[in-house]
């Protein structure tokens, strides 16, 4: 170390010191033996920023300090020697500013490998003999085992072929579900690491490990196919631990049994039966059944870099339902994923306990036609105990209301809190909070929210409900950015997508799901640039650039791939596509059928996803490759305008998603087409009767695109729209979760006659990023928001209603939040806004005020005052009249009291605003013509009074 560093530790004290994308703290099982160090500046004085930094790792009892110099703090690269598989080092950390003062060393954080290599394992794969089949009672693998005195680092390291739950001497081991989740087995199965130290006292043991279906053979798709990778569960496990008498390990092989679980069915689509007057892990008087050995899978056993997933939440029942048919159904008053614990009074033994799930009711009754073949039952045969907590360990499901059976008889005399539901997902911690002085704004957020929670169990799903379930690329390509935001997730998405990388085509093809149990690979738009889109939002939210290091390959190959397609055109044109997918405007049946043309879709996705391959060779130092990437986005930029772009902005297919990928994406050239396709962005929002009128691919961008074309208020005016088909109809309807269809319910209470409709899609929830970057203002300009503008757009909010909003973003830097307010307006209209920032120690903001001034600021707690310019001026035109929120309901309120029959079906705020199309530019009197249908209409006259009295009563017309 150098002799005359000066140690003051004032003002300075380091927290939170991680490795890789792990929680803070010690960790086992890591999937790296040069784990990245990241920590966090949590106190500094004013004005300081880190200029150097020291990080000691301590292996067998030495110490080694390496010198950094400059700012990073974030995935900083393993100073030293890489581990070895189950070796462990503990690091710690200190800083420096600019003046050399260092901060105290950091407490200590542990980091210990798993197996990294099939090699490691001491043990082999085993499987019951004879087979135990899938409808069979779930296995139990046992083994018994004794252990000396004073016993110390016992680890235990596991996986299966199949799920896996584990116990010791009867008591649980770790609190993960549903392990080891689900991967492309056949090319990497993941293990976890427990440590079981405190359990192995001296003597005699039994390590019990029951064995379920899981994914390995259990349902997966709509076609129900089962034993998918395999058709025997197997278990590989290693314990190792040291006594008195030196170190020991009991591995899977020979020497280990098996018996029957009480758990006589199990399955994740159609639920488990459990007879509960069974022993859980069968009755070890029972005859010991042998078990076969198996030689090590092909594919590679690595420890795991998801989050386990766990029970992370529990809610009590809130209502008890008694439904026209007389069952009786339990309402959690949240769409969740997981499964029901519930405690039992005065049953008698061999009583069957009936617990059918479902997201929603339909007529007073359980909606299940939307989970297609999913059962979604849990069945318990009880035990004759006075009081008894029942709860299934091998299934999951999607639900909000369960409806409860004894003996096929609704049940009597249950309480709400009898039953709980237990929230199941990958253990990740939530990183933003969003709130309004709007309700329904404030309940969509959070609609996102646990819709991501309920989608994130072990690859992120597009519902977990019904007899799909599976790992759809596009919807968490859209997703990507509000999900890492929402959560804690890059670890998650960057262990799926090493099994993306894993299924690409030799063309560079994605599979449309991932893991890939489908039709292989394609080089589909949207669903394929998943494979960019989601390592890219990875990279911009938590820093970790070896993500892009390590899907570079796969990435390029892509964008390879979609150019070999195009046979020098530069356009992607032809072949399937999903398109828009689930445009409000398609018919059921038909959820592809868009407004906007697929060509020109594809070709918009290839330019921009392009430009991200080019952008992240650059960031990792690839010069030459960023250079010829960036030569291509441009020549495809080239040729989406020459093809689809008027010199005015026109854009082919004339809809809203096209126009917001090229606003948001930089595909126009010119001022004449930005500024053309900006307007005639903002007059089909306005014809829309700002209605949403896009799916999948076009609705993250709308809002972003709209304020960057300078109409945020058209933005807000789309967020409030209350009617069908828009983000806040589903929360009218009473919503808690992000429906798949803007429609998934109808206005009367029917479930969509579509046969593919979930209440749990986070897809369409992507506006939840909007809701942090636009109306609170956080944008981040650099990676792990280093940097960031802050720049809520206030005074159209403030047109729109609110009176307030705050969010709260937690970085790998700490906790960044923005609050506005508005005060007391003034005699000329407007109004002040005092904004409240917090900037952690290591960002710089930058703030742009409602006036036009802008801020920059270090770390520190900051108030801000701003005066907010007046709202909008006369209603001159019919462009004007619609920009009126006030004064347009009020009109469409007139027209629906008239009871004119030509309004009698639908939305009438969309058949005046459609009918306003051609006309936005004239005075605002040509708002009788347009309402009176220019005469042709039935009660044309009628019609023509209405909006005549409208004009002169309430514009002075």
């Amino acid at each position: 170390m150098n002799g005359d560093l000066r140690h003051d530790a004032a003002g300075l004290r380091i927290a939170d010191v991680r490795f890789g994308h792990s929680r803070p703290g010690d960790v086992i099982g890591f999937a790296s033996p040069t784990p990245a160090i990241s920590w966090r500046v949590a106190e500094a004085p004013d004005g300081w920023r880190q200029a150097a930094a020291q990080i000691a790792v301590i292996r067998d009892g030495r110490e080694t300090v390496t010198d950094l110099a400059g700012v990073d703090s974030v995935f900083v690269d393993w100073p030293v020697d890489p581990l070895i598989s189950k070796a462990s080092a503990a690091v710690r950390v200190r800083v420096a500013g600019s003046d050399g003062r260092w901060s105290d060393w950091s407490d200590p954080a542990t980091v210990e490998c798993g197996p990294l290599n099939k090699a490691d394992w001491s043990g082999r794969p085993i499987s019951p003999t004879p087979t135990v089949k899938r409808a069979d009672p779930a296995p139990v693998m046992v083994r018994r085992f004794t252990v000396g005195p004073d016993a110390d680092d016992a680890r235990l390291h596991i996986t299966a072929g199949g799920v896996y739950v584990v116990y010791l001497d009867g008591r649980r081991i770790g609190h993960d579900e549903l392990a080891p989740g689900w991967t492309e087995y056949g090319k990497r199965i993941c293990a976890f690491s427990y440590d079981i130290t405190d359990l192995l006292t001296p003597g005699e043991h039994e390590i019990a490990v029951i064995l379920g279906n899981g994914w390995y053979r259990g349902q997966l798709t709509w076609g129900c196919r089962t034993n998918v990778y395999g058709d025997d569960l197997w278990l590989l496990a290693d314990l190792d631990w040291h006594d008195r008498s030196g170190s020991h390990t009991v591995a899977t092989d020979d020497q280990w049994h098996w018996r029957s679980s009480g758990i006589l069915s199990n399955d994740l689509y159609d639920g488990q039966i459990t007879d509960t007057r069974l022993p859980l892990l069968g009755d070890d008087a029972d005859p010991a059944n042998d078990v076969t050995v198996y030689p090590m899978p092909e594919a590679a056993i690595v420890p795991a870099e998801i989050p386990p997933a766990r029970i992370i939440d529990t809610i009590p029942g809130q209502k008890i339902i008694v439904t026209p048919s007389g069952k009786t159904v339990v309402d959690f008053g949240q769409n969740v994923s997981g499964w029901v614990r519930m405690t039992v009074r005065g049953a008698k033994a061999g009583d069957r306990l009936i617990l059918r799930h479902a997201e929603v009711m339909e007529h007073g009754e359980l909606g299940v036609r939307p989970l297609r073949n999913a059962k979604a039952i849990d069945e318990f045969i009880l035990n004759g105990e006075a009081e008894q907590i029942v709860e299934p360990q091998l299934t999951q499901h999607g639900f909000r209301y369960v409806q409860v059976d004894f003996d096929g008889e609704p049940a009597i005399g249950i309480r709400p809190e009898d039953l709980v539901a237990c929230v199941v997902s990958a253990d990740m911690d939530q990183l933003a909070d969003f709130e309004c002085s709007d309700p329904d704004v404030n309940r969509l957020f959070l609609n996102a929210r646990w819709s991501a929670v309920d989608n994130f169990l072990t690859v992120p799903t597009d519902c977990p409900q019904r007899d799909e379930r599976l790992g759809w690329t596009g919807d968490i390509a859209v997703f990507a950015p509000t999900a890492v935001s929402l959560l804690d997730a890059g670890g998650f998405l960057s262990s799926w997508l090493v099994d993306m990388a894993a299924d690409q085509g030799a063309d560079g093809g994605i599979p449309v799901v991932i893991p890939d149990v489908l039709d292989g690979p394609k080089l589909t738009c949207g669903w394929g640039d998943a494979c960019v889109l989601v390592p890219w939002a990875v990279y911009r939210a938590t820093g970790d650039a070896t993500v892009l290091k390590r899907f570079l390959p796969m990435m390029s190959r892509f964008i390879d791939g979609v150019d070999a397609l195009t046979h020098g055109t530069h356009r992607w044109e032809g072949g399937f596509q999903f398109g828009d997918w689930l445009d409000p405007d398609a018919p059921p049946e038909d959820p592809g059928k868009s407004k906007a043309d697929s060509d020109v879709v594809a070709t918009a996705y290839f330019a921009h996803s392009t430009r991200i391959v080019a952008e992240s060779y650059a960031i990792v130092g690839d010069i030459e490759s960023a250079r010829r990437y960036r030569a291509l986005a441009d020549n495809i930029a080239d040729a989406y305008r020459a093809e689809y772009v008027t010199a005015n902005g026109r854009i082919l297919s004339d809809s809203v998603t096209v126009y917001a990928q090229a606003i948001m994406w930089d595909l126009l050239a010119t001022d004449a087409q930005r500024d053309g396709a900006g307007a005639r962005l903002a007059d089909l929002v306005r014809i829309g009767a700002f209605h949403i009128s896009t799916g999948f691919l076009g609705t993250p961008l709308v809002c972003p695109a709209l304020v960057k074309a300078g109409h945020a208020d058209l933005a807000m005016r789309m967020l409030l729209q209350r009617g069908c088909p828009s983000w806040l109809y589903p929360v009218s309807m009473g919503a808690t979760t992000i429906w798949e269809r803007w429609d998934s319910m109808m206005p009367d209470g029917s479930i969509n006659p579509g046969e593919m409709t979930s209440f749990n899609h986070y897809a369409l929830g992507a506006v939840a990023h909007w809701l942090l970057e636009g109306v609170a203002g956080i944008e981040s300009l650099a990676p792990a928001w280093r940097r960031v503008r802050i720049s809520p757009i206030i005074a159209d909010a403030v047109a729109a209603g609110m009176d307030h909003a705050k969010a709260v973003q937690r970085t790998p830097y700490g906790e960044l939040s923005v609050s506005w307010r508005i005060g007391q307006g003034t005699g000329l209209g407007e109004r002040s806004a005092t904004i409240d920032i917090t900037v952690p120690v290591g960002v710089t903001a930058q703030v742009v005020l409602p006036d036009g001034r802008t801020e920059d600021l270090d770390h520190g707690r900051h108030t801000l005052t701003a005066t907010v310019p007046a709202g909008r001026g006369s209603i001159d035109t019919v462009r004007d009249l619609l920009d009126d929120a006030d004064l347009f309901a009020e009109l469409c309120e007139w027209v629906r009291r008239a009871d004119l029959i030509a309004y009698s079906h639908g939305n009438v705020d969309s058949a005046i605003a459609k009918g306003a199309a051609a006309s936005l530019n004239e005075p605002v009197e040509e708002i009788i013509e347009i309402v009176s249908g220019r005469g042709y209409m039935p009660q044309a006259d009628k019609a023509a009074d209405v909006a005549r009295a409208f004009v002169a009563e309430r514009l002075g017309h």
